[in-house]
């Protein structure tokens, strides 16, 4: 399926989420690689959302089980490794939550990949088994740029493209 980027999505966040989880589920139906679905779903996020600055994947490390080590991303240079518990990544990594942080230089331990970051949401990533495969951050240069809302579809779309699930 071809996908082309457009500039008329809906102003209401709720709205755009579900407009592109539509997309997102489209393009991936019948994709089984692991990094396939990983680039695409932050291609086209990061596409829907001009707030988002930095958007991608930490990936869990097979040799590694507690590191995290960048995966398929949209942005500046993203970070090459992460251990569980460090930065805000690493939080969700450990606690298995969705870390929502309206500003990084407030966080214990944040870990500044690029400086410009202001605000972050990261969201663990299970597979359908339950196990932690990655986590999904996204990066945005203003301050308290992610809420509940973000919080809510991400986790949707998440599960539905890396569990197989509905949330």
């Amino acid at each position: 399926m071809a996908f082309v980027a457009r500039n008329d999505r809906p102003a209401d966040k709720a709205e755009r989420y579900a407009e592109l989880e539509s997309e997102i589920l489209a393009v991936l139906d019948g994709e089984p690689n692991l990094t396939a679905r990983m680039a695409t779903v932050a291609s086209m996020l990061a596409d829907g959302f001009e707030s988002y600055f930095w958007t991608g994947f930490y990936v869990v490390d097979p040799g590694k089980p507690n590191e995290l080590v960048v995966g398929p991303y949209q942005g500046t240079l993203g970070c090459l490794r992460i251990p569980f518990g460090r930065g805000v990544c690493g939080a969700a990594a450990a606690t298995g939550e969705t870390q929502v942080v309206p500003d990084v230089h407030a966080f214990p331990g944040h870990i500044a990949c690029d400086s410009r970051s202001a605000s972050e949401i990261v969201v663990p990533v299970r597979d359908a088994s339950g196990a932690l495969i990655a986590v999904f951050d996204v990066d945005a240069t203003e301050p308290a740029a992610f809420d509940a809302t973000d919080q809510e579809w991400l986790e949707r779309i998440l599960v539905k493209a890396f569990a197989g699930g509905s949330a």
